[in-house]
């Protein structure tokens, strides 16, 4: 089992999460339910973008590089290699 990037998206307040995990459905059940102080207050999320890695330390540096942009350069990132989701194409990349 690999390790999972991801990026959630709040549209109640217009805002980014990056993360990785092993366990991407659990951990997006935690984020929703309040379980992670730093985004409780921005609940609910859901998944706009995930990738997976075969090492934690490859997600871990996904992970910094992507929290390391702007919102419009990963809003930019998000559209480029999620796809078009009219042609059954799944949200992953890199």
């Amino acid at each position: 089992m690999g390790f999972h990037v991801y990026i959630l998206y709040s549209p109640k307040f217009d805002k980014y999460y990056v993360g990785q995990t092993m366990a991407l459905t659990n951990r997006l059940d935690r984020h929703n339910s309040g379980l992670v102080k730093s985004t409780a207050p921005y609940r609910l999320w859901k998944v706009v973008w995930t990738t997976e890695k075969d090492s934690r330390g490859e997600a871990m540096i996904l992970e910094r590089k992507l929290k390391n942009l702007s919102k419009a350069r990963l809003q930019k990132f998000i559209e480029k290699y999620s796809g078009n989701p009219d042609d059954g194409s799944t949200i992953s990349g890199c």
